[in-house]
């Protein structure tokens, strides 16, 4: 057998990866793996770059989420195999959990997937051939393009505006709408990495939109529980007579347990327009067999039984942190937070002209320098000029952390 030598052919082989394999690319992954991570030895290392509800001690699972996993265990019959979509009583707590005034969920609208991601992922390829057009927020969550590339999609993005707390650009979200025949527009709602969370009008507007030019929402309400008042959560869903909407969940962020990797999806469809989609879209749920079957198993106990002071506690150290990171680093040069109204971030807007560095990055690896502090470059959101704040720590922590960037920012901006 005759073989040009290459990096792809060893000894006969000719290996390649595959066009999707070429096309994948997680910004995330990307910037963070590659950074310069050297933290100030003086310093405690104080980590606002995760998302990660777990990892500052302080936000933990309810006694009754933790017993329902016990219990799955100790029952010794959830060990196998669950129907790829998901058992009928686990997608029954989730209808009733989301099923609201202006839309009702039956188990037959629902997906159970591995993780919120996993959703996102298999809506996307259960609509979307190559070459079609999406929509995604930006700043936006970074898998919406990861998994909408993947698939050979193109992504047009749209911009959220920081002066009116990251509400949709409806004029130019509606250009994209006239210029593009869009297969599918997704809505963040409420906004990793913004914080933000929409009023009943704005997200009427939103669908207003969709109807109009007949595009089907993916609606990502991860977040929906952690809202900081006075502000109230409306599902996207609840607001459509007509447009067919995909909404994702899960259990990561609001019940604190994101290594647990169960989420799922909805289907909303009120005048019956996706036809054979729906089918199609549960059959994709066989490439890769749902949720761990124990978690699955203690769902509806979970869904059933948190009541809202479980998440009342999250909100209030959320919204502490929040406060305590928007009054620290308001009045500052150079840098501007924009106040969070829910979630687990705050996007602080950077001002390049008035500090000695071209980019986020730069900006972070020299906060990571002198001071221990470790934000997250907003670049990884498809937005440049910002980082993003994790809320998710202690408030001595974010007390702390503020004040370190405090100095660092008068330091430097006071060297240029």
């Amino acid at each position: 057998m005759n073989c040009e030598i290459s990096a792809n052919c060893y000894d006969g082989f000719h290996i390649k990866p595959s066009d999707a394999a070429l096309r994948m690319y997680n910004p995330i992954r990307a910037i963070v793996d590659h950074m310069d991570i050297y933290p100030n030895p003086d310093k405690t290392f104080i980590r606002l770059s995760i998302g990660d509800p777990s990892i500052c001690g302080l936000l933990n699972p309810s006694t009754t989420i933790v017993n329902a996993i016990r219990d799955a265990v100790e029952q010794g019959c959830h060990n196998g195999y669950k129907p790829a979509i998901g058992g009928m009583e686990a997608r029954q707590a989730v209808a009733n959990y989301h099923s609201t005034d202006g839309v009702i969920y039956t188990s037959q609208d629902v997906v159970l997937t591995s993780g919120c991601s996993h959703a996102i992922d298999l809506i996307i390829h259960s609509l979307v051939n190559p070459g079609d057009y999406i929509a995604i927020p930006n700043p936006g969550f970074a898998i919406y393009k990861t998994s909408a590339c993947v698939h050979g999609a193109t992504v047009l993005e749209y911009p959220l505006v920081p002066e009116q707390h990251w509400q949709v650009d409806l004029e130019h979200l509606e250009s994209l709408m006239k210029s593009y025949k869009l297969k599918l527009i997704i809505v963040n709602n409420p906004s990793n990495p913004c914080g933000s969370v929409y009023s009943k009008q704005h997200l009427q507007d939103i669908m207003d939109l969709a109807t109009k030019f007949y595009v089907p929402i993916m609606a990502d309400e991860i977040y929906n529980k952690l809202v900081f008042p006075p502000h109230k959560f409306y599902p996207i869903a609840s607001l459509s007579t007509d447009t067919p909407v995909f909404t994702t969940g899960g259990l990561a962020k609001n019940w604190l347990v994101p290594g647990w990797r169960l989420g799922w999806y909805l289907v909303h469809d009120p005048k019956q327009r996706l036809g054979d989609v729906k089918p199609r879209m549960f059959a994709m749920s066989q490439r890769i067999l749902g949720p761990c079957s124990l978690v699955e198993a203690a769902l509806p106990t979970i869904l059933n039984n948190i009541d809202q002071s479980f998440f009342n506690d999250s909100i209030q150290l959320l919204k502490k942190n929040a406060d305590t990171c928007c009054s620290m680093l308001n009045d500052l040069p150079a840098i501007t937070p924009i106040q969070p109204q829910g979630a687990m971030y705050c996007l602080v807007i950077i001002d390049f002209t008035k500090l000695p560095y071209k980019t986020a990055l730069e900006f972070t690896e020299d906060l990571i320098r002198k001071e221990s502090v470790f934000c997250l470059p907003a670049s990884c959101f498809f937005y440049p000029s910002a980082v993003r704040i994790a809320l998710c720590v202690s408030n001595d922590e974010m007390l702390v952390a503020c004040k370190r960037i405090e100095e660092f920012i008068r330091r430097v901006a006071i060297e240029t």
